[in-house]
């Protein structure tokens, strides 16, 4: 079996490349042709661990993870969510690589916005709004400028020191990109073309009615009723699209809250199912829960660049 560590995860599997498995992992599911049932839940006294098996009949990834979200371990200088990953042989049902699985939420979680705002935002889309400065935020900035011509971001985060450092890990991945963590939300909201939310925020970040028309937001920190990233003025103006109808109108307080009328899964549009975006002016929301088949999909994209590359440590377990 092979062990993937943080390091060896990134290493294998390019935000670019990601989005691509994200494609064909949504288009799978909302074909039918993927087996995900819905996560389950264990809830403690200091945060939740989330079980979630998946497999991708066309693809052949099968894979398990277990994932914890402990909000008070930013206090502690840990990571708030962590995780393991368990790819599996699909034909022999024998365990193949064990990888670490904050690493890779992150970057499927990451690659699933930036194929959002791939299929989604305007093609001239140049300003981002990212609420939430943490390890999602930057999966979800570094998606967003490998599939559009960014050229301002704004940072919100109460977290001044988590902000600037953000800031200056953007400022260093393209020259000349304009960066700033104290512009008022309203502000900033009314002149994003991308607006991404990122937090566990229980009530909304920003007034839907600061959007101006053809913004696109995508909507990923929120995974339970009682959370609220993006307020009902936003979906109501929106064309709403999800990565999964059940799970979201089971789970995303976004959604369950506005009542949204939920237009397709982003599968759909994915696969060429659906139109997407038809104009320039309409507002275009993606709300994601987090798919099982995100994970299955990028353990074995990444298990099969690492084999590739001589990424990780082999190890018996006989």
């Amino acid at each position: 079996m092979r062990v993937l560590s943080a390091g060896d995860v990134e290493a294998a599997l390019p935000m670019p490349e990601a989005i691509e498995v994200m494609a064909s992992a949504f288009a799978q599911f909302s074909a039918g042709k993927a087996l995900s049932p819905l996560r389950s839940r264990l809830n403690t006294e200091r945060g939740v661990t989330l079980l979630m098996p998946a497999y991708l009949q066309e693809s052949r990834d099968l894979a398990v993870k277990i994932v914890s979200v402990y909000e008070q371990n930013e206090g502690l200088g840990l990571p708030v969510v962590s995780g393991a990953v368990l790819a599996i042989d699909p034909d022999t049902g024998i365990p193949l690589a064990l990888m670490e699985g904050g690493t890779l939420t992150a970057l499927r979680t990451g690659a699933a916005g930036g194929l959002a705002a791939k299929l989604l935002a305007r093609e001239d889309a140049s300003t981002v709004v990212l609420f939430g400065a943490g390890v999602q935020g930057r999966s979800q900035l570094l998606a967003a400028i490998s599939v559009r011509p960014i050229e301002r971001v704004f940072i919100v985060d109460p977290n001044k020191e988590k902000a600037e450092k953000l800031a200056q890990q953007v400022r260093n991945w393209a020259q000349g990109m304009e960066v700033k963590i104290d512009i008022p939300v309203a502000e900033a909201v009314q002149q994003a073309d991308i607006v991404i939310a990122a937090t566990t925020s229980k009530t909304p970040l920003f007034n839907g009615n600061d959007l101006r028309p053809g913004t696109h937001v995508t909507g990923i920190g929120s995974f339970t009723p009682e959370m609220q990233e993006i307020g009902p003025e936003t979906v109501t103006r929106a064309k709403v699209f999800v990565d999964s109808r059940e799970a979201c109108l089971a789970e995303a307080g976004d959604i369950i809250k506005a009542d949204a009328q939920i237009e397709a899964e982003i599968g759909d549009v994915a696969a060429g199912r659906h139109l997407g975006r038809s104009n320039t002016e309409e507002i275009t929301f993606f709300k994601s829960v987090g798919l099982a088949v995100q994970d299955a999909a990028a353990a074995g994209a990444v298990l099969s660049r690492a084999e590739k590359k001589g990424l990780g440590t082999v190890i018996d377990l006989c």
